[in-house]
């Protein structure tokens, strides 16, 4: 039984119903962890036909319990009663997917973007405290308070779990664009274990789908749409028969996804039709020239990031746009462009460095800067490749 996956798939979902009854995130929180709990212990090997629903049932049952031993004013007692009460229909509003719904319920305007963002991607992207620090190259502590400032906060606030209207859309839609980029991002590349988690990339894509489907003229997410699409199409590719990470020039380009390129290219089209161009239009565009025929043309690439590190002028784009400076100008000229970056504990900025070092022939500073990748690195699948590109180098 993959209780882990139905925990992932089903912790969200049960956390927001449970708030909405309860009003507080913090005990629905509780209750629904007490609920899985039990669940390891009377699943055995067969879980329920509707695992949610099981969950929901015990976690309000266990409310129930709680609220009538602690019940001594008159609030907990309607409390209780209302849990009591037949399930009224949930508020919809204008956003029918449930998930997408509920991401945008919690991007409430009235938290930071960072606390948004933390809070939605542990209640609902079912991402760890770990991974969601690794996403903001932030260390775990910052994560972990920002999520428990963010829960104090709704609650000493008495900030409402209310549906969002279709006027307040657009004010929560750039943490829910983010939130979507991350839980994609961190199935393309998992935090820990192996180097895909494939069904955190759907449910990313599949999202993604239902709000280009819910705001078709907002660019940023016919962008998004369109970057998730030509990155997943290149999944297939990316993990060798052994399970070897396999880089961008090493892939057999018959296994990409021609349908989804084809897809994401038409949007990309569609975005420069617009021409308001964003980051993850600029993104999207940049993979729209890696899936274009049979080689890329890294001139157009350095282009565009040079576009994007205008837009956001942050180290990961400057380290990634000088990929594109050593295809056009070479390794030295890449590698002068990262010296000053400041990324700590970020394994792909010595990784880089290491491979711009190796192909200006200095080996023993490569193999050093791969030694500093190695020990940063927290997925196997990446560790072990960088293990390989360190062992060509004959130290």
């Amino acid at each position: 039984m993959d209780l882990d996956g139905i925990y992932r798939a089903e912790y969200g979902r049960c956390v927001a119903t449970l708030t909405r009854l309860l009003g507080d995130i913090g005990l629905a929180e509780e209750f629904v962890q007490d609920a899985f709990a039990v669940a390891v212990q009377k699943w055995d090997e067969r879980p329920p036909p509707n695992p949610g629903a099981w969950i929901v049932t015990t976690a309000r049952n266990r409310a129930i319990d709680r609220l009538r031993r602690e019940s001594t004013r008159e609030a907990r007692h309607a409390q209780a009663l209302l849990l009591r009460q037949v399930d009224e229909p949930q508020e919809v509003g204008p956003v029918r997917d449930d998930q997408l719904r509920m991401i945008f319920t919690c991007c409430h305007p009235a938290l930071s973007p960072p606390a948004q963002t933390a809070l939605t991607l542990r209640l609902l992207g079912g991402l760890e405290v770990a991974e969601i620090a690794r996403a903001y190259l932030v260390p775990e502590a910052t994560v972990f308070q920002r999520i428990v400032r963010a829960k104090k906060k709704i609650r000493d606030a008495g900030i409402p779990y209310r549906v969002p209207g279709a006027a307040e859309l657009p004010d929560r839609l750039a943490p829910v664009l983010a939130v979507l980029y991350l839980v994609f991002n961190e199935g393309y590349t998992s935090t820990t274990g192996w180097l895909l988690r494939t069904d955190l990339c759907l449910e990313a894509v599949h999202l993604a789908r239902e709000l280009a489907e819910l705001m078709p003229h907002e660019p940023e997410v016919i962008g998004l749409l369109a970057l998730l699409l030509l990155t997943e199409a290149r999944r297939p590719a990316r993990v060798g028969p052994s399970g070897e990470l396999v880089v961008l020039a090493e892939q057999d380009r018959s296994l990409w996804n021609r349908e989804l390129i084809a897809e994401g290219h038409e949007l990309v089209r569609r975005c420069l039709r617009r021409n308001q161009p964003g980051p993850y239009q600029l993104q999207a565009a940049i993979n729209a020239v890696h899936t274009d025929g049979q080689a890329t043309d890294w001139a157009q690439v350095l282009a565009l990031y040079d576009q994007l590190l205008r837009q956001s002028p942050t180290p990961i784009v400057a380290l990634n746009r000088a990929v594109a400076v050593a295809e056009v100008h070479g390794p030295a000229q890449a590698l002068a462009a990262i010296e000053d970056l400041d990324l700590p504990g970020y394994h792909l900025l010595p990784a880089t460095r290491a491979d711009l070092l190796a192909r200006l022939g200095r080996t023993a500073e490569a193999v050093a800067a791969y030694d500093e990748a190695i020990t940063l690195a927290t997925n196997d699948t990446e560790r072990t490749f960088l293990q390989t590109r360190r062992a060509r180098q004959g130290a």
